[in-house]
């Protein structure tokens, strides 16, 4: 084939042959970067066994398909997405090209068959245009107009801003010097005549090529092989600085997709291969050190992105509390980069809380799962929230405000420590005038359960939730009993605060008492019951929330409402963590309070999946944080921004923060908070 250039593989370059500059760049950037990903493998080999990662293959290939190649989470920030989304495919596109111009280092007239001409040397040409200009547009962005959620506080260190400027710089190069390696040889053949190659316009190579139109043939050669070598050097160096730092997820992001869990709500256990009746012969529990975090979750650690995006919408992170989940991460990869160091000796790994992680930033988190929803590259945290719990609960490093319910727990079987015989004092003998609430402990039978749980069984307020769900599902002609004082408080909190020995003998006592009623399905009205006992429980009946069961009674022609006395109100639904981010219930609500004649409902901006924490559940209402306001008071703030009268949740321990957040916001009067539950039946048809 002839040549309008002497091709890199074929020239010399100041008396040396280049394919021998080829050679040496080859070898040395491959040699060093196997050892540098061989390093960074090293404590994967050493971490935590988790076997759970490659099951269900149909449903990873789906998931990496979606979340990894079409980028589906990234234009949840529109701006910052499209630019990510335009960098990520153009150098999927030109990763082609820049392995084919490595070989032609050493061989001049080799080409991929069918990616050396037509649509995708077009296709090529203009991604290298749009990654430039993206690199160029996020560059400023990043480094002058900085977002937010790019900052590092102080105690943290320092940002990452630098170095992602630098990135952008370096794959800006490599833009520019495969345009220019190509257009150089375009204004070569368009001198000699002949045949020329095509230069999509206005793309980089067509520029370079009509602004080298009238450029010497010596020195159309000798930018043509430096701009080679400039790439050839360029791409090299890339791929071994991406391990240094957070860019490290241009590797690993596929894998860390692969690998990500694919069920929500349940929480990992202890230690993987090994049941709940072996837990007594484990010498620890939970996360103390670096290596007992699993592989995945260091996996996790190296494909951070520093996005910002989970502490963006972390609600500890918002009211202040010392905790930003993008910093658990960052944190992390820091202690692996020091405890396994690229050179030198391993030091002794500390423990985590001794340097890493401080107790406060842990016990802060709320479990809401706020930040894995919005991670694009599936990092995972609450897993390791609760094993960093497991390990200071093990060491007695337990806030003084939670050793209390706990003990209560353990003793009474729900966190306020009252007797058991009055669990079921909420229905009382003027409610069962109105209502018949069979007592499964008495040896009643009934097809459904009602699990209560402890909140709504021993708090007063809360004791109405209680009510109207019983008289929902009698309305709803749903043959239903309790438990009474044969069920114990679920342990959904205990088990995400670290307590799994506690949790265990919880989940057995219920699960005994469950089983042996006999009942076929369970309702609750309490989305922390109705998460546990379907994520954490084994081998129980199916269970519904109350809003899936009104919900799907309305459609049947089963339960119908009157309509509302004061239709001037209106109301907002705030979704409970726990009902759904955790289980994606978010239509049946809605769906139920539509169908109240004469309802105006609106929508929080922060609503559905990016629903925003009340800071409530369970034993978070003991724990006593250091925060600079409550999240309660920013949600009812976001409901009177939205132009609610009254907020609807579905979930008790939202109904205590709001009622509370609505008295220190000095809303009330203005405001007021219900529970699904007291809705519908304030409007049940008798």
């Amino acid at each position: 084939m002839s040549h309008a250039l002497i091709p890199p593989a074929q020239y010399s370059f100041l008396g040396l042959p280049t394919i021998v500059i080829s050679f040496i760049i080859t070898l040395a950037g491959t040699a060093t970067f196997v050892f540098l990903i061989y390093k960074r493998l090293v404590p994967l080999f050493g971490a935590a066994p988790d076997n759970t990662r490659l099951e269900r293959i149909p449903e990873r290939i789906v998931n990496t398909l979606k979340i990894w190649l079409a980028q589906y989470r990234q234009p949840r920030y529109m701006f910052a997405g499209i630019l990510h989304i335009a960098i990520f495919f153009g150098f999927l596109i030109l990763l082609i090209r820049t392995a084919s111009l490595v070989v032609i280092g050493f061989w001049a007239d080799f080409g991929i068959p069918g990616f050396t001409s037509g649509p995708y040397v077009i296709i090529k040409d203009y991604a290298a245009t749009i990654v430039l200009i993206a690199c160029v547009i996020a560059a400023v962005r990043r480094g002058i107009f900085t977002p937010e959620r790019y900052k590092v506080p102080e105690k943290y260190g320092h940002d990452h801003t630098k170095e992602a400027v630098f990135v952008l710089a370096v794959i800006s190069t490599l833009m520019l010097s495969e345009s220019l390696f190509e257009a150089a040889l375009i204004a070569a053949e368009m001198q000699k005549g002949g045949h020329v190659t095509y230069a999509a316009p206005l793309t980089l190579v067509w520029i370079f090529a009509n602004l080298l139109s009238e450029t010497s043939i010596s020195a159309l050669q000798g930018t043509h092989v430096i701009s080679y070598i400039v790439h050839d050097i360029c791409f090299f160096f890339f791929a071994c600085f991406l391990p240094f730092g957070k860019h490290f997820h241009v590797f690993t992001s596929i894998f860390n997709v692969v690998f990500m869990r694919l069920d929500k709500g349940n929480i990992k256990p202890v230690q993987y291969g090994i049941s709940d009746s072996q837990l007594d012969e484990l010498e620890s529990f939970g996360v103390k050190k670096l290596e007992d975090f699993t592989w995945k979750h260091m996996l996790d650690f190296y494909t951070c992105a520093d996005c910002g995006r989970c502490s963006d919408h972390c609600p500890a992170d918002a009211v202040g509390r010392p905790l930003s989940p993008r910093f658990i991460t960052i944190k992390g990869r820091d202690a692996i980069f020091k405890n396994y160091p690229i050179f030198g000796p391993k030091p002794e790994s500390a423990l985590l809380m001794e340097g890493t992680y401080e107790e406060d930033e842990i016990w802060s988190c709320t479990t809401c799962g706020a930040c894995e929803q919005e991670c694009p590259l599936g990092i995972e945290y609450i897993d390791k929230i609760v094993d960093l719990r497991r390990g200071m609960v093990d060491e007695g490093m337990v806030p003084q405000t939670l050793q209390k319910p706990l003990k209560a727990l353990e003793k009474r079987g729900n966190p306020w420590g009252k007797m058991e015989k009055k669990r079921l004092e909420w229905a009382d003998k003027e409610f069962v005038k109105t209502c018949e609430v069979k007592s499964l402990e008495k040896g009643e039978e009934a097809e459904t359960l009602y699990f209560v749980d402890s909140i709504s069984s021993f708090d007063e307020r809360m004791q109405e939730i209680a009510r109207s769900t019983s008289l929902i599902l009698d309305a709803a002609n749903v043959d239903f009993g309790v438990l009474g004082k044969l069920e114990r408080d679920s342990g959904s909190e205990v088990k995400r605060f670290g307590e799994e020995m506690l949790f265990q003998d919880l989940k057995e006592t219920n699960s005994e008492a469950i089983k042996e009623s006999g009942i076929k399905n369970i309702v609750t009205a309490d989305p922390h019951a109705y998460n546990v006992l379907k994520n954490d429980y084994k081998d129980l009946p199916p269970i519904e929330h109350i809003t899936q069961v009104v919900d799907r009674k309305i459609r049947e022609g089963k339960l119908q409402l009157n309509p509302l006395e004061e239709k001037d109100k209106v109301y907002t639904y705030h979704d409970p963590c726990y009902l759904g981010r955790h289980n994606c219930i978010y239509d049946a609500p809605r769906n139920a309070m539509d169908a109240i004649p004469g309802l105006t409902r609106v929508d929080m901006q922060k609503c559905r999946d990016r629903s925003f924490c009340c800071g409530g559940g369970g034993l978070m209402l003991f724990y006593e944080p250091e925060e600079e306001t409550r999240m309660g008071v920013l949600r009812v703030e976001m409901a009177k921004k939205a132009g609610a009268d009254v907020i609807v949740t579905a979930c008790p321990f939202c109904l205590v923060n709001m009622e509370d957040a609505i008295k220190v916001a000095g809303m009330e009067g203005s405001m007021e908070a219900i529970d699904f539950s007291e809705l519908i039946a304030r409007q049940l048809k008798s």
